[in-house]
This record gives structure tokens, C-alpha cells and sequence, in this order.
């Protein structure tokens, strides 16, 4: 079994919202320098050695990203 790794990510142009209460919290919490937080979703799979890189790109696309709003990256580890 191979470890695959998507991480997943708004788009730039896309408000977030969490992001932006962590950046807001930090402040609160008196952490100083953090300019702007940008919140994801970290996927870990494990697939057997005959998933190919296509196969995980479509389930990157059709279900753990919405492609629309977010932007997405396939690593085998």
C-alpha cells in the first residue's frame, strides 16, 4: 500500500472565512506577524501500488475539491 497525500485549498480569489477567524484569534491571543491565514483540508489515502496518478486526480476533482472554489495537490509519498 502506497500513501497518497491531498492537500486542498481555496482559491486565492475565494474569501475565507476560517481563515480569517484564525487570523482574527491570533491577534486576540497577542501573536504578533501573522499577516493573512489560509485554511485547507489535508487528505491522506492509502492505495494500493495500482491507483495511477489519473485515477487520483479525478477523486481529488469529483470528491474531496470542489473545483469551482478550491485548488488541489496529489503527492505520493
Amino acid at each position: 500500500m502506497a500513501k497518497v497525500v491531498v492537500d486542498v485549498m481555496p482559491k486565492p480569489e475565494i474569501l475565507d472565512p476560517q481563515g480569517q477567524a484564525v487570523a482574527g484569534a491570533l491577534t486576540r491571543l497577542g501573536v504578533a506577524g501573522v499577516g493573512d491565514v489560509r485554511q485547507g483540508k489535508h487528505f491522506v489515502l492509502e492505495v494500493d501500488d495500482s491507483v495511477d496518478d489519473e485515477t487520483l486526480e479525478r477523486v481529488a476533482a469529483t470528491l474531496l475539491a470542489n473545483p469551482v472554489i478550491e485548488d488541489w495537490v496529489v503527492t505520493r509519498a
